[in-house]
């Protein structure tokens, strides 16, 4: 069975993906060894800055889900400006994500399913992955989400 073109499937979800982002230490936004592609986590943001937040205190797993799809979605500019084109991607191979969050805030798997579903909805059966989440007490620049990615590219 053909796979369904990916940037087809962006289009039908209503998501432009934006211009990859640059590093903002000393690191590359993607390496590739092999067929293996891994990308630099990403944090959350919001109106173009980082969306600064601790989950269980300023912001709900509801608002945690959505700053991990966003991510995804950087995530795949970032892909795409590394691989030049989507549909080479034979399978997002793992996420792992890590959650600003207080000491008693235990939903860090429901906040990163806003960036697993995403995938999974783009690259439908190649988008199956395994993942970690992880709460923890501070992200970079006090984003409440960080995420990074590894795909396999053919």
């Amino acid at each position: 069975m053909a796979q369904a073109n990916v940037y087809d499937r962006l289009k039908e979800l209503g998501i432009e993906l934006p211009t990859a982002g640059a590093p903002a230490a000393a690191y590359v936004m993607s390496a590739q060894a092999g067929n293996t592609v891994y990308l630099s986590g990403h944090i959350a943001k919001k109106d173009g800055k980082p969306w600064v937040g601790k989950l269980g205190d300023t912001l709900s797993t509801g608002e945690g889900k959505v700053a991990a799809r966003s991510i995804a979605i950087d995530l795949l500019a970032t892909l795409h400006a590394h691989v030049g084109d989507l549909n080479r991607v034979t399978r997002i191979v793992k996420l792992m994500s890590l959650v600003n969050s207080t000491l008693t805030f235990t939903e860090q798997h429901l906040v990163t399913n806003g960036a697993s579903e995403l995938v999974a909805d783009v690259f439908g059966e190649r988008g199956k992955h395994a993942r970690s989440a992880f709460g923890v007490a501070q992200i970079p620049l006090g984003a409440c989400v960080e995420i990074e990615m590894i795909a396999e590219v053919q």
